[in-house]
């Protein structure tokens, strides 16, 4: 609740408009004092790789970049060459949101968007592609994109993973995930007993784009190679698409408080159990999900004199998949009262 305890109506639109987590405002206090070398050559950077390595269990190359679009984009520049194709989900942020970022970074390559249920791929999904083009005629397919958790809020398991990667694997294809909800993803993970290890490289993805701007952090990504080959020179890349901080510090301190004892998970999760307690309530109005509530976004049919009236209360949310689909997004500090005014006045509207 905001100031005069006024519920603010933009709660659902997005997890980008939550504000700055507790730990990483701290943590940006903090490391706001003294000199230090610039350009990631800091005391704060080597700790964040070194609980990222601790996170994953293995040793990985970590990147900082300001965006998720960046994140993406440079990764795909780096696993592609411009005759180069890249499969992702119809739905895939790449696709539908990056304007272009990805062809641009790459040179040129073509993305190739999937149908698949649930905003999911599976190898059967994957399989037509394959018969598109003939020889040097079509763009060659290097690598395959996948979100988790995805555009509709679902996850995949580490064995829906590791069916994909050893489809791409066998065809030479590198595995991208964007993570910008990792965190929400994680959490339902680690829910049914899987690590954060078994959802990336131990089910066979090559790099990450780790989100964080989305779990509470300030303009800062990470971007996690668990095959270190694939990132050679990616620096370059980094400092060449303007993704370079010289203060590197402030991003990374943010990342070293949320990772050192955990936080970045326990938001993933608030924001996943909000989503469902939302998704509930709203299932007992009577409304239908347009798919599961898997993670921290809520995909509901509403028809239009519900949206009008919820719209004349001053909510703000999006259609997000067909013609009565929307989008209700929960974030690390959704607070119980939104959730309940949203659900009393959805009640209200349903009478209108």
């Amino acid at each position: 609740m905001n100031i005069a305890g006024v519920i603010p109506k933009d709660a659902f639109a997005s997890d980008n408009t939550a504000g700055v987590c507790a730990e990483a405002m701290a943590a940006i206090h903090t490391i706001n004092g003294g000199r230090v070398p610039s350009y990631g050559d800091d005391a704060s950077t080597a700790e964040a790789r070194a609980y990222f390595n601790a996170l994953f269990e293995c040793t990985c190359e970590v990147f900082f970049v300001f965006n998720g679009t960046a994140a993406n984009a440079l990764v795909l520049g780096a696993l592609c060459q411009r005759h180069h194709a890249v499969l992702c989900h119809e739905s895939a942020h790449i696709e539908t949101d990056e304007c272009g970022a990805p062809e641009f970074f790459t040179g040129g390559s073509k993305l190739l968007p999937v149908r698949g249920q649930a905003a999911k791929l599976r190898p059967a999904d994957l399989e037509p592609a394959l018969q598109r083009g003939h020889g040097v005629h079509f763009p060659k397919i290097r690598a395959l994109s996948l979100t988790q958790s995805t555009e509709l809020g679902t996850v995949y398991t580490p064995g829906q993973l590791r069916a994909l990667t050893d489809f791409a694997h066998a065809r030479g294809w590198a595995v991208h995930v964007d993570g910008a909800r990792f965190a929400n993803a994680a959490a339902a993970g680690v829910a049914r007993g899987f690590s954060p290890a078994d959802l990336t490289w131990r089910a066979g993805v090559d790099v990450l784009c780790f989100g964080g701007t989305k779990n509470g952090l300030l303009s800062t990504e990470a971007v996690v190679f668990f095959n270190r080959e694939l990132a050679r020179e990616f620096a370059y890349r980094v400092k060449q698409g303007g993704q370079l901080a010289s203060k590197m510090r402030f991003a990374t301190a943010q990342w070293a408080a949320v990772l050192r004892e955990g936080a970045w998970l326990r938001h993933g999760a608030h924001a996943n159990e909000q989503a469902r307690i939302l998704s509930e309530g709203l299932q007992a109005l009577g409304f239908a999900l347009v798919a599961p509530t898997e993670a921290n976004g809520v995909f509901v049919e509403f028809l239009p004199p519900v949206v009008a009236a919820l719209e004349a209360l001053g909510w703000r949310f999006y259609r997000f998949f067909g013609e009565h689909g929307y989008r209700l997004m929960c974030s690390w500090d959704t607070r119980n009262e939104e959730v309940s005014a949203f659900l009393a006045d959805a009640r209200a509207a349903r009478t209108v």
